[in-house]
């Protein structure tokens, strides 16, 4: 008989025969001392060939002169032993060979016992195999550690994790519970379901599913195969030694499988980090670079413009400069208010994870810009100086009037923008200064209509040059709202960056995702999404929900946040992703695994890959009726309903 209901014979179980006969006894040690000599012979040749030594034949034959067990030590110990006789003869030269390796051993802390050279020479197999285990759990066991347990009990906790998600199988032990293959096959299903479709195991085949996994192991997991399929499978009691063995480089393969995961994660995350900053500086510097061209390519151009002294001629190139005041200019002011905040916007990112200052290449930092400006400006004042001298004279007194104004304006203007560049600080102080700059704004409404009474008064008596000023109306307006759109995006920003900061159970790369998006679907820039946005970003991120759960969810972010601010739209963003028991979350979770059915069956709780446990427990603890063939058909609905009747009590 091939299959088993459990894993452990009703045939030879412990507890289940009587005492067993001297003759017996001695002919099963026989037989493990067998499996053991040649599970520890293929162990230790894993370390030989993986170092260049062909392999052993036989532990007596082999360890006799103390050549191999001294290159065995060397292996495992990482280090010299230095000389000794490489071609023994003598029984003495043999000796100090095998005398060198076990000092070696016990000089790392091993205790052997019962074991001298002699024991070696002759061919001792039982103290050999003792000695062998003795290095076996020192050098690939004692290191397992599980929940506390280590060597062992670690190992064997491990297992039983492991496989308990898997019914067919129970780990309480390293004889019994290997003789069909299935917690084999498990351990590689749980880490590499592509290698095993567990489920479609004849559950029965233990030999099949023994050699199976051997095979899977050594070919896709570079496990060797210490083990026949006998030795588990054809006796009465497997080998606990051998096992452990063989099961310990599961642990390994799969531990430095998890281990480089993480690793790669954790390398990973950073570099999408450092990718967008850099992304962010190259951008700058481009930006940087391509404006302080353009503006000195523009001062060379009207340095060598010349007039030619008529009027349709100054009136040229008073038109001209001005078309370039009102399309080159503003976007060159939008420009450098953009670098300027790309630059601060990188700095904070860098500052929130405690990266390096960014310091631009000379030429390109900020007081760079700021200094190529101020010729800028000076070059259009000179501009605009040359140009209405061509023209006929204006009063004084309304030029003088407007100009005083104009630049007055101006400069109050500068200064704010100039204040809110150099906001820095932790996020919260620079909110504050943001806010107080802000308030600061209305006012400049009501000076504005002062300067536009001006400006018409001008208008009137045709004036269309300045030589106090080389600011319009326009311009004047343009830059105020210029300012207050800056101050607008700045609040947002760092209020937005607070909000990430605060999302410690989120990665980097989701709060970057998360923050693009929302900025991609913000079309008015007003740190808000309407219902349509809302449900476009989150379309985006794959997550759709109907026309009737998305009402609901808006109306309720209304309700709470007043807004769809970025700090609503991250926390629903938070809340759809972490795992919670609401009982919506629970009833869309059961009707999951229900496939929208209004009950679910024990073998829908077993594709979801509930514990057995848990499945019990909804068994007992759902009501359910029976079908049309007799299985039991639970209902989710109605025990929820209960469950959370009772709980709002």
């Amino acid at each position: 008989m091939d299959g088993f209901a459990t894993h452990r014979p009703m045939s030879w179980g412990p507890g289940l025969l009587s005492p067993l006969s001297p003759t017996t006894i001695d002919s099963l040690e026989s037989r493990s001392r067998d499996v053991q000599e040649r599970t520890f012979c293929k162990w230790l040749n894993t370390k030989l060939e993986a170092n260049g030594y062909p392999p052993m034949t036989s532990l007596v034959r082999d360890l006799s002169d103390g050549v191999r067990l001294i290159q065995l030590m060397e292996i495992m110990g990482d280090t010299s032993l230095g000389r000794y006789n490489k071609n023994p003869r003598m029984r003495i030269q043999k000796a100090e060979n095998v005398n060198k390796a076990l000092e070696f051993i016990t000089s790392r802390g091993v205790k052997l016992t019962n074991i001298g050279p002699e024991d070696i020479i002759d061919g001792n197999l039982k103290l050999i195999l003792g000695m062998i285990w003795t290095l076996i759990l020192r050098f690939t066991i004692a290191d397992i550690s599980e929940e506390g347990l280590s060597a062992k009990e670690g190992l064997l906790l491990w297992c039983q994790r492991k496989t308990a998600p898997y019914k067919e199988i129970d780990v309480q032990d390293f004889s019994y519970s290997w003789m069909d293959g299935l917690a084999l096959c498990a351990l590689i299903h749980c880490h590499r379901p592509d290698l095993i479709d567990y489920d479609k195991l004849d559950k029965t085949d233990r030999h099949g599913n023994t050699r199976l996994a051997f095979q899977v192991a050594q070919e896709h997991l570079g496990i060797p195969q210490l083990l026949e399929v006998a030795d588990l499978c054809d006796v009465q009691h497997p080998d606990e030694r051998s096992v452990m063995t063989y099961v310990a480089g599961y642990f390994h393969a799969f531990s430095s499988m998890e281990q480089t995961e993480t690793v790669s994660r954790r390398v990973e995350k950073f570099a999408d980090l450092m990718q967008s900053v850099w992304t962010s500086k190259n951008d700058y510097e481009r930006r940087v670079r391509e404006l302080l061209r353009s503006m000195s390519d523009m001062q060379d151009v009207w340095d060598a413009k010349a007039f030619v002294g008529t009027y349709a001629d100054a009136v040229q190139h008073s038109a001209s400069f001005q078309n370039y005041k009102q399309t080159t200019k503003r976007s060159w002011v939008t420009e450098k208010q953009d670098v300027t905040t790309l630059f601060g916007n990188v700095q904070t990112k860098l500052k929130t994870y405690g990266l390096r200052e960014y310091v631009p290449p000379p030429g390109l930092s900020l007081a760079d810009v700021d200094a190529a400006w101020n010729t800028l400006v000076q070059a259009e004042a000179a501009r605009s100086r040359a140009i209405n001298a061509e023209i006929r004279q204006i009063k004084d007194e309304l030029r003088r009037k407007f100009a005083n104004l104009a630049n007055n304006f101006e400069k109050r203007l500068r200064q704010i923008s100039s204040e809110l560049s150099s906001i820095e600080g932790p996020l919260e102080e620079q909110l504050e200064q943001v806010r107080e700059l802000q308030t600061r704004i209305p006012p400049f409404s009501e000076s504005l209509q002062v300067v536009a009474a001006a400006d018409e008064e001008c208008r009137a008596a045709n004036v269309d040059e300045n030589d106090y000023t080389v600011f319009t109306m326009e311009d004047l307006r343009f830059e105020l709202e210029l300012v207050t759109q800056s101050i607008s995006k700045k609040i947002a920003f760092i209020d937005n960056q607070i909000v990430s900061r605060n999302m410690t159970n989120l990665t980097p790369a989701q709060l970057e995702q998360f923050e693009t998006t929302f900025r991609y679907f913000d079309k008015d820039e007003s740190n808000t999404l309407n219902q349509s946005e809302m449900a476009a970003a989150l379309a985006s991120l794959g997550i759709v929900y109907s026309d009737e759960d998305m009402d609901l969810i808006y109306d309720q972010l209304m309700e709470d946040y007043g807004a769809v601010t970025f700090e609503a739209f991250i926390n629903l963003l938070v809340d759809i992703m972490e795992d919670q028991t609401s009982p919506a979350q629970l009833r869309e979770s059961f009707r999951g695994i229900a496939a929208d059915k209004p009950y679910v069956t024990e073998l829908d709780l077993r594709v979801a890959h509930l514990p057995a446990s848990t499945i019990e427990f909804l068994r007992q603890a759902m009501p359910s009726s029976q079908n049309d063939v007799g299985e039991p058909e639970y209902d989710y609905e109605r025990w929820l309903d209960e469950v959370f009747e009772q709980d709002g009590r």
